[in-house]
């Protein structure tokens, strides 16, 4: 099987992944749709071992890894692009999904983050998290801020990653990049944490928190007076919090709590849409964490709809609710009303409704305005 005429389609097409599974013409993943590339023979056996022989080149560890685990994330390089690769197992045999990261790294203005999340990076200290479900450009964002950190502080930056996806160059920061796994630079993510703290960084960047350990260790590196930036797999700015508070036993949360709320500065929760054009748009929510958030934090009984209301209502102080964010790419013509909706709960269709309408007067407010102007 020809993997290198697949990814250069992949390439040519602007895919964010192609999908090499056995029984099945390769796919690829545009604009969150699946494309079938039908100039291929369907995936057979022999084919699906010669894709896995091109992504892991003989590597032994890495071999031995996957067939006892039956899972490994690697990465791999095609042309002037990075390749982020997983294999898993489905019927005996390999499945393997590869995610195209580009070098190109755009901008946070390019992909539409809020400015409040660019100069909340100028804290000394602290957590901030960059969270959503899988496919909704956690990673990119991550990298975007790092790149406006080099651009302008003079830091030393720590990554620690699974895989490295944006190769960075030194500018006005140093940047120290680590994969993170079997045959990379640390074993696990919870180790590379903590041996941060004798690397003398100033900003430690996780690419995913996945377990109490990591948790653990972010919390600990944020209070020693270093910036932690990290991921986490939430839909929302609060389930982030309710899932922080929940990768400890409950006997610890009272405790955990506190530590959350004087250490967690910012949290973005993303997510990619499908705009009016049929590309994909960012729509951010963010959670300004101020004296009422941190209160709310350390209440006994915590809902989300609390922490929901507080950043719906937390304009003033930067944060941006998912409503809001919704509404302003609707009165910008960015996306339909049917996309904005089905991106809410059907209790708070109302709310979005009454938002747009609020935007839409003070968008018209505005432009009557100006145009006095003009004529004066």
């Amino acid at each position: 099987m020809d993997v290198n005429a697949i990814l250069s389609e992949a390439k040519k097409l602007g895919a964010s992944d192609v999908h090499f599974i056995p029984g099945i013409k390769p796919k690829l993943r545009v604009n969150r749709d699946l494309i079938e590339l039908e100039q291929y023979e369907v995936i057979n056996k022999d084919d699906i071992l010669e894709v896995y022989d091109y992504f892991l080149k003989g590597n032994v560890d890495k071999d031995a890894y996957f067939r006892e685990h039956k899972v490994l994330d690697t990465s791999a390089e095609f042309e002037d692009i990075r390749l982020r690769v997983n294999i898993a197992y489905s019927d005996g045999l390999p499945v393997i999904t590869t995610r195209l990261i580009r070098n190109e790294l755009p901008t946070y203005e390019e992909l539409g983050v809020p400015d409040i999340v660019r100069r909340m990076t100028n804290q000394t200290q602290g957590l901030i998290l960059v969270t959503g479900k899988t496919n909704s450009g956690k990673s990119t964002t991550l990298n975007a801020l790092i790149n406006y950190i080099n651009d302008n502080e003079n830091k030393k930056i720590l990554t620690l990653e699974s895989p490295v996806e944006y190769k960075h160059k030194c500018k006005k920061s140093i940047i120290v990049q680590k994969e993170v796994g079997v045959g990379g630079d640390v074993p696990a993510y919870s180790i590379g944490t903590k041996n941060s703290l004798r690397e003398d960084c100033d900003i430690l960047v996780i690419g995913e928190i996945r377990d109490k350990e990591t948790m653990e260790a972010a919390i600990e590196t944020a209070e020693s007076g270093h910036l932690v930036i990290g991921t986490l797999h939430t839909k929302s700015c609060a389930e982030t919090v309710d899932r922080m508070i929940n990768f400890y036993e409950v006997g610890d949360q009272s405790q955990v709590k506190y530590l959350i709320a004087s250490l967690l500065k910012l949290v973005i929760s993303q997510r990619l849409i499908k705009n009016k054009r049929g590309t994909l748009s960012l729509v951010p929510e963010v959670m300004v964490v101020d004296n009422i958030v941190s209160g709310l934090i350390r209440k006994d009984k915590l809902t989300t709809s609390e922490i929901e209301d507080a950043i719906q209502s937390g304009s003033a102080n930067g944060s941006i609710g998912l409503i809001n964010s919704l509404a302003k790419l609707f009165t910008d013509d960015i996306i339909t009303l049917d996309q904005a909706k089905a991106q809410v709960e059907e209790k708070n269709i109302e709310v979005l409704n009454r938002t747009i309408m609020q935007m839409k007067l003070k968008k018209e407010e505005g432009e009557g305005q100006n145009q006095n102007s003009y004529n004066q």
